[in-house]
Protein backbone atom coordinates (compact mmCIF):
# COMPACT_ATOMS: atom_id res chain seq x y z
CA UNK A 1 0.00 0.00 0.00
CA UNK A 2 1.31 3.46 -0.90
CA UNK A 3 1.70 6.47 1.51
CA UNK A 4 -1.16 7.99 -0.36
CA UNK A 5 -3.58 5.09 0.14
CA UNK A 6 -2.73 4.94 3.67
CA UNK A 7 -3.76 8.39 4.28
CA UNK A 8 -6.58 8.67 2.37
CA UNK A 9 -7.72 5.50 5.00
CA UNK A 10 -6.22 6.87 7.69
CA UNK A 11 -6.42 10.60 7.79
CA UNK A 12 -9.92 12.06 8.74
CA UNK A 13 -11.54 13.37 5.53
CA UNK A 14 -12.48 16.80 7.15
CA UNK A 15 -8.82 16.71 7.97
CA UNK A 16 -7.67 15.87 4.14
CA UNK A 17 -9.92 18.56 2.79
CA UNK A 18 -8.38 21.33 5.32
CA UNK A 19 -5.12 23.27 4.10
CA UNK A 20 -2.85 24.02 6.55
CA UNK A 21 -2.51 27.32 8.19
CA UNK A 22 -0.25 29.58 5.80
CA UNK A 23 2.29 31.76 6.28
CA UNK A 24 3.58 33.85 3.96
CA UNK A 25 7.47 34.59 2.88
CA UNK A 26 8.30 37.91 4.37
CA UNK A 27 11.91 38.17 3.06
CA UNK A 28 13.06 41.10 1.49
CA UNK A 29 9.78 42.85 2.38
CA UNK A 30 8.01 45.29 4.70
CA UNK A 31 6.14 43.03 6.79
CA UNK A 32 2.67 44.18 7.42
CA UNK A 33 0.57 40.98 6.84
CA UNK A 34 0.30 39.84 10.49
CA UNK A 35 -0.69 42.27 13.08
CA UNK A 36 2.97 42.38 14.73
CA UNK A 37 4.59 45.45 16.29
CA UNK A 38 6.76 46.74 14.58
CA UNK A 39 9.21 48.29 17.42
CA UNK A 40 12.16 46.22 19.13
CA UNK A 41 13.43 45.88 22.32
CA UNK A 42 15.02 49.36 24.35
CA UNK A 43 18.66 48.38 24.70
CA UNK A 44 18.70 48.62 28.11
CA UNK A 45 15.82 45.90 28.35
CA UNK A 46 17.46 43.82 26.18
CA UNK A 47 20.19 43.44 28.11
CA UNK A 48 18.31 42.96 30.97
CA UNK A 49 16.22 40.11 28.84
CA UNK A 50 19.20 38.40 28.12
CA UNK A 51 20.31 38.29 32.03
CA UNK A 52 17.39 36.63 32.73
CA UNK A 53 17.44 33.96 29.75
CA UNK A 54 21.05 33.22 30.70
CA UNK A 55 19.50 32.23 34.27
CA UNK A 56 17.26 30.25 33.08
CA UNK A 57 17.49 26.69 34.38
CA UNK A 58 16.87 25.04 31.13
CA UNK A 59 17.88 21.88 32.56
CA UNK A 60 14.89 21.41 34.72
CA UNK A 61 11.24 21.44 32.93
CA UNK A 62 9.62 24.93 33.94
CA UNK A 63 7.37 25.73 36.81
CA UNK A 64 4.38 24.01 35.34
CA UNK A 65 2.24 26.59 36.76
CA UNK A 66 4.18 29.32 36.16
CA UNK A 67 3.54 31.08 39.44
CA UNK A 68 5.76 33.95 39.49
CA UNK A 69 3.61 35.15 36.24
CA UNK A 70 0.15 34.34 37.86
CA UNK A 71 1.46 36.52 40.69
CA UNK A 72 2.52 39.53 38.02
CA UNK A 73 -0.65 39.23 35.98
CA UNK A 74 -2.86 39.47 39.10
CA UNK A 75 -1.02 42.86 39.87
CA UNK A 76 -0.43 44.19 36.43
CA UNK A 77 -4.65 43.40 35.86
CA UNK A 78 -5.79 44.30 39.47
CA UNK A 79 -7.56 40.84 39.56
CA UNK A 80 -9.45 39.38 42.28
CA UNK A 81 -8.47 36.60 43.75
CA UNK A 82 -11.74 34.77 42.20
CA UNK A 83 -10.52 35.02 38.79
CA UNK A 84 -7.67 32.16 38.07
CA UNK A 85 -6.14 31.85 34.90
CA UNK A 86 -4.38 29.37 32.13
CA UNK A 87 -1.48 30.06 30.07
CA UNK A 88 -0.63 28.65 26.46
CA UNK A 89 1.81 28.76 23.87
CA UNK A 90 -0.35 31.68 22.18
CA UNK A 91 -4.24 32.23 21.98
CA UNK A 92 -3.82 29.20 19.53
CA UNK A 93 -3.27 26.54 22.15
CA UNK A 94 -6.04 27.63 24.48
CA UNK A 95 -8.68 27.56 21.68
CA UNK A 96 -8.07 24.28 21.44
CA UNK A 97 -7.35 23.42 25.33
CA UNK A 98 -10.67 25.13 25.73
CA UNK A 99 -12.44 22.91 22.42
CA UNK A 100 -10.77 19.91 23.80
CA UNK A 101 -12.49 20.29 26.84
CA UNK A 102 -15.81 21.60 26.36
CA UNK A 103 -16.40 21.00 23.01
CA UNK A 104 -15.72 17.19 20.85
CA UNK A 105 -18.34 14.87 18.65
CA UNK A 106 -21.63 15.58 18.79
CA UNK A 107 -21.32 19.31 19.71
CA UNK A 108 -21.10 22.48 18.54
CA UNK A 109 -19.02 25.39 18.27
CA UNK A 110 -20.40 28.68 17.26
CA UNK A 111 -18.74 32.40 16.33
CA UNK A 112 -19.68 35.21 13.70
CA UNK A 113 -18.08 35.01 10.19
CA UNK A 114 -15.79 36.16 9.18
CA UNK A 115 -14.00 35.88 12.40
CA UNK A 116 -10.38 34.24 13.24
CA UNK A 117 -9.81 31.32 11.48
CA UNK A 118 -8.50 28.89 14.34
CA UNK A 119 -12.10 29.23 15.91
CA UNK A 120 -13.57 26.67 12.80
CA UNK A 121 -10.15 24.80 12.53
CA UNK A 122 -9.65 23.99 15.65
CA UNK A 123 -13.20 22.51 15.61
CA UNK A 124 -12.53 20.42 12.37
CA UNK A 125 -9.50 19.25 13.85
CA UNK A 126 -11.20 18.04 17.35
CA UNK A 127 -14.52 16.44 15.55
CA UNK A 128 -17.10 19.32 16.91
CA UNK A 129 -19.75 20.81 14.46
CA UNK A 130 -19.17 24.18 13.69
CA UNK A 131 -21.74 26.96 12.75
CA UNK A 132 -20.68 30.59 11.99
CA UNK A 133 -23.19 33.05 11.60
CA UNK A 134 -22.42 35.98 9.13
CA UNK A 135 -21.85 39.36 10.27
CA UNK A 136 -24.50 42.08 8.12
CA UNK A 137 -22.89 43.89 5.78
CA UNK A 138 -21.33 46.58 8.22
CA UNK A 139 -19.36 43.31 10.15
CA UNK A 140 -21.80 44.23 12.89
CA UNK A 141 -23.43 41.41 14.92
CA UNK A 142 -26.71 40.34 13.58
CA UNK A 143 -28.19 39.94 16.67
CA UNK A 144 -31.49 38.13 15.55
CA UNK A 145 -29.58 35.87 13.57
CA UNK A 146 -26.95 35.01 16.32
CA UNK A 147 -29.31 34.76 19.15
CA UNK A 148 -31.47 32.24 16.81
CA UNK A 149 -28.54 30.24 15.92
CA UNK A 150 -27.91 29.56 19.76
CA UNK A 151 -31.12 28.35 20.52
CA UNK A 152 -31.42 26.13 17.44
CA UNK A 153 -27.93 24.89 17.73
CA UNK A 154 -27.04 24.58 21.49
CA UNK A 155 -23.56 25.53 21.56
CA UNK A 156 -20.72 23.91 24.25
CA UNK A 157 -18.71 27.01 22.93
CA UNK A 158 -19.36 30.23 21.74
CA UNK A 159 -16.25 32.59 20.46
CA UNK A 160 -16.89 36.11 20.02
CA UNK A 161 -13.05 38.36 19.03
CA UNK A 162 -13.12 41.84 20.50
CA UNK A 163 -12.34 43.77 18.54
CA UNK A 164 -13.01 41.20 15.46
CA UNK A 165 -9.88 39.82 13.19
CA UNK A 166 -10.07 40.57 10.15
CA UNK A 167 -12.62 43.61 10.64
CA UNK A 168 -11.22 45.25 13.24
CA UNK A 169 -14.56 46.55 14.83
CA UNK A 170 -15.93 46.29 18.17
CA UNK A 171 -19.32 44.78 18.55
CA UNK A 172 -21.75 46.27 20.80
CA UNK A 173 -22.23 45.67 24.24
CA UNK A 174 -25.86 44.58 24.79
CA UNK A 175 -25.62 42.10 21.63
CA UNK A 176 -22.81 40.26 24.12
CA UNK A 177 -25.14 40.39 26.93
CA UNK A 178 -27.48 39.01 24.90
CA UNK A 179 -25.32 36.06 23.35
CA UNK A 180 -24.37 35.21 26.76
CA UNK A 181 -27.51 35.44 28.66
CA UNK A 182 -28.81 32.55 25.91
CA UNK A 183 -25.45 30.68 25.18
CA UNK A 184 -26.18 27.09 27.08
CA UNK A 185 -21.92 26.70 27.19
CA UNK A 186 -19.24 28.58 27.83
CA UNK A 187 -18.76 32.04 25.91
CA UNK A 188 -15.00 33.08 25.44
CA UNK A 189 -14.38 36.61 24.87
CA UNK A 190 -11.25 36.86 22.66
CA UNK A 191 -9.18 39.94 23.67
CA UNK A 192 -6.00 39.91 21.42
CA UNK A 193 -6.27 43.75 20.26
CA UNK A 194 -7.20 44.93 24.11
CA UNK A 195 -4.27 47.06 24.10
CA UNK A 196 -5.58 49.50 21.30
CA UNK A 197 -9.14 49.41 22.26
CA UNK A 198 -10.44 51.50 25.36
CA UNK A 199 -13.00 48.22 25.61
CA UNK A 200 -12.32 45.98 28.48
CA UNK A 201 -14.55 42.54 29.61
CA UNK A 202 -12.55 41.71 32.16
CA UNK A 203 -15.56 42.51 34.53
CA UNK A 204 -17.67 40.04 32.69
CA UNK A 205 -15.96 36.84 33.96
CA UNK A 206 -17.37 37.74 38.12
CA UNK A 207 -20.50 39.42 36.65
CA UNK A 208 -21.27 36.17 34.35
CA UNK A 209 -20.58 32.44 35.35
CA UNK A 210 -20.24 31.10 31.26
CA UNK A 211 -18.06 34.07 30.23
CA UNK A 212 -13.94 33.54 30.19
CA UNK A 213 -11.59 36.26 28.56
CA UNK A 214 -8.77 35.70 26.24
CA UNK A 215 -5.73 37.80 25.80
CA UNK A 216 -2.15 37.36 24.50
CA UNK A 217 1.08 39.39 24.67
CA UNK A 218 1.60 38.55 21.22
CA UNK A 219 -0.10 42.06 19.46
CA UNK A 220 2.08 44.75 21.91
CA UNK A 221 5.24 43.29 21.17
CA UNK A 222 5.82 39.69 22.06
CA UNK A 223 4.59 37.68 19.22
CA UNK A 224 7.62 35.75 19.22
CA UNK A 225 7.51 34.51 23.06
CA UNK A 226 3.84 33.15 21.65
CA UNK A 227 2.14 33.60 25.19
CA UNK A 228 -1.45 32.95 25.80
CA UNK A 229 -3.58 33.72 28.53
CA UNK A 230 -7.15 32.81 29.99
CA UNK A 231 -8.91 34.50 32.41
CA UNK A 232 -11.78 32.57 33.98
CA UNK A 233 -13.71 31.33 37.32
CA UNK A 234 -11.68 28.64 39.29
CA UNK A 235 -13.93 26.06 38.53
CA UNK A 236 -13.56 26.34 34.85
CA UNK A 237 -9.65 26.77 34.82
CA UNK A 238 -9.43 23.69 36.98
CA UNK A 239 -11.52 21.69 34.72
CA UNK A 240 -9.30 23.21 31.15
CA UNK A 241 -6.04 22.63 33.23
CA UNK A 242 -6.72 18.75 32.96
CA UNK A 243 -6.24 18.89 29.30
CA UNK A 244 -3.63 21.52 29.32
CA UNK A 245 -0.84 19.60 28.36
CA UNK A 246 2.13 19.62 31.22
CA UNK A 247 5.07 22.07 31.17
CA UNK A 248 3.58 24.11 28.11
CA UNK A 249 5.15 27.60 28.30
CA UNK A 250 8.90 27.02 28.71
CA UNK A 251 11.35 28.46 30.65
CA UNK A 252 12.66 31.03 28.44
CA UNK A 253 9.41 32.22 27.22
CA UNK A 254 8.92 32.34 31.16
CA UNK A 255 11.71 34.27 32.66
CA UNK A 256 11.15 36.74 28.55
CA UNK A 257 7.47 37.44 30.30
CA UNK A 258 8.38 38.34 33.82
CA UNK A 259 10.65 40.80 32.01
CA UNK A 260 8.38 41.91 30.10
CA UNK A 261 5.57 42.51 32.59
CA UNK A 262 8.28 44.39 34.57
CA UNK A 263 8.47 46.83 32.45
CA UNK A 264 5.31 46.72 30.62
CA UNK A 265 4.96 50.92 30.20
CA UNK A 266 7.34 50.99 28.34
CA UNK A 267 4.76 48.65 25.67
CA UNK A 268 2.11 50.52 26.30
CA UNK A 269 4.08 53.60 24.96
CA UNK A 270 4.48 51.56 22.11
CA UNK A 271 0.56 50.99 21.38
CA UNK A 272 -0.29 54.46 22.33
CA UNK A 273 2.52 55.32 19.67
CA UNK A 274 0.14 52.93 16.98
CA UNK A 275 -3.00 53.76 18.17
CA UNK A 276 -1.70 57.59 16.81
CA UNK A 277 -0.47 56.08 13.64
CA UNK A 278 -4.19 54.03 13.10
CA UNK A 279 -5.64 57.02 13.35
CA UNK A 280 -2.89 58.98 10.75
CA UNK A 281 -3.22 55.96 8.57
CA UNK A 282 -7.34 55.76 8.54
CA UNK A 283 -7.00 59.52 7.49
CA UNK A 284 -4.54 59.60 4.56
CA UNK A 285 -6.42 55.96 3.11
CA UNK A 286 -10.08 58.17 2.94
CA UNK A 287 -8.21 60.26 0.61
CA UNK A 288 -7.42 57.54 -1.38
CA UNK A 289 -9.54 56.88 -4.45
CA UNK A 290 -11.35 53.93 -5.19
CA UNK A 291 -10.21 52.39 -1.15
CA UNK A 292 -13.08 52.11 1.26
CA UNK A 293 -11.61 51.91 4.61
CA UNK A 294 -13.63 50.35 7.68
CA UNK A 295 -13.33 52.01 11.06
CA UNK A 296 -10.88 50.00 13.59
CA UNK A 297 -9.82 49.37 17.14
CA UNK A 298 -7.32 47.01 16.29
CA UNK A 299 -3.57 47.19 14.68
CA UNK A 300 -4.86 47.19 11.92
CA UNK A 301 -7.25 48.27 8.98
CA UNK A 302 -9.71 46.71 7.06
CA UNK A 303 -10.01 48.15 3.27
CA UNK A 304 -11.84 47.56 0.16
CA UNK A 305 -10.44 48.19 -3.16
CA UNK A 306 -12.77 48.73 -5.88
CA UNK A 307 -9.95 47.13 -8.70
CA UNK A 308 -9.45 43.38 -8.33
CA UNK A 309 -7.72 42.69 -4.95
CA UNK A 310 -5.45 39.68 -5.84
CA UNK A 311 -3.93 42.39 -8.47
CA UNK A 312 -3.46 45.11 -6.43
CA UNK A 313 -1.91 42.74 -2.98
CA UNK A 314 0.55 41.53 -5.76
CA UNK A 315 1.68 45.26 -7.19
CA UNK A 316 1.90 45.73 -3.72
CA UNK A 317 4.25 43.08 -2.69
CA UNK A 318 6.52 44.00 -6.07
CA UNK A 319 6.83 47.42 -4.30
CA UNK A 320 8.33 45.52 -1.19
CA UNK A 321 5.25 45.91 1.14
CA UNK A 322 3.50 42.70 2.22
CA UNK A 323 -0.16 42.85 3.73
CA UNK A 324 -2.90 40.55 3.67
CA UNK A 325 -5.39 39.14 1.23
CA UNK A 326 -8.06 38.57 2.72
CA UNK A 327 -10.48 38.43 -1.07
CA UNK A 328 -11.49 34.56 -1.60
CA UNK A 329 -11.27 33.83 1.96
CA UNK A 330 -14.83 34.94 3.07
CA UNK A 331 -17.75 36.09 0.71
CA UNK A 332 -17.94 39.28 3.17
CA UNK A 333 -14.03 40.01 2.49
CA UNK A 334 -14.54 40.23 -1.34
CA UNK A 335 -12.30 42.69 -2.17
CA UNK A 336 -10.70 42.81 1.28
CA UNK A 337 -6.83 44.14 2.44
CA UNK A 338 -5.93 43.51 5.75
CA UNK A 339 -3.68 46.67 6.48
CA UNK A 340 -1.46 46.17 9.69
CA UNK A 341 -0.58 49.05 11.41
CA UNK A 342 3.28 49.91 11.66
CA UNK A 343 6.27 52.51 12.23
CA UNK A 344 5.31 55.59 10.64
CA UNK A 345 8.03 54.88 8.00
CA UNK A 346 6.78 51.47 6.92
CA UNK A 347 3.07 53.22 7.25
CA UNK A 348 4.56 55.86 4.85
CA UNK A 349 5.90 53.04 2.45
CA UNK A 350 2.58 51.02 2.55
CA UNK A 351 0.68 53.98 1.47
CA UNK A 352 2.71 55.18 -1.38
CA UNK A 353 2.65 51.30 -2.28
CA UNK A 354 -0.69 51.02 -2.22
CA UNK A 355 -1.46 54.03 -4.28
CA UNK A 356 1.62 52.96 -7.02
CA UNK A 357 -0.43 49.68 -6.79
CA UNK A 358 -4.12 50.85 -7.34
CA UNK A 359 -2.67 53.37 -10.77
CA UNK A 360 -0.82 50.56 -11.69
CA UNK A 361 -3.69 47.73 -12.17
CA UNK A 362 -6.13 51.02 -13.41
CA UNK A 363 -3.39 51.16 -15.94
Amino acid sequence: MSVKDRITQWVRPEVQALSAYHVADAAGLIKLDAMENPFDFPAALKAELGADLRDAAINRYPDPDAGAIRAALRELYSLPDAVDMLFGNGSDEIIQILAMAVAGPGRTILSVEPSFVMYKMIATFIGAEYVGVPLNDEFQIDAQATLDAIKRHQPALVFIAQPNNPTGNLFDDETLRQIVAVSPGLVVIDEAYTAFTDADYMSWVSEYDNVVVMRTFSKVGLAGLRFGMLFGAQEWIEQLNKVRLPYNINCLTQNAVLTAIRHFPEFVKQTEALREQRRWLSAKLEEVAGVSVYPSEANFILVRVDLPAKSVFSEMKKRGVLIKLLDGGHPKLAGCLRLTVGSHEENEAMLKALIEALESVRG
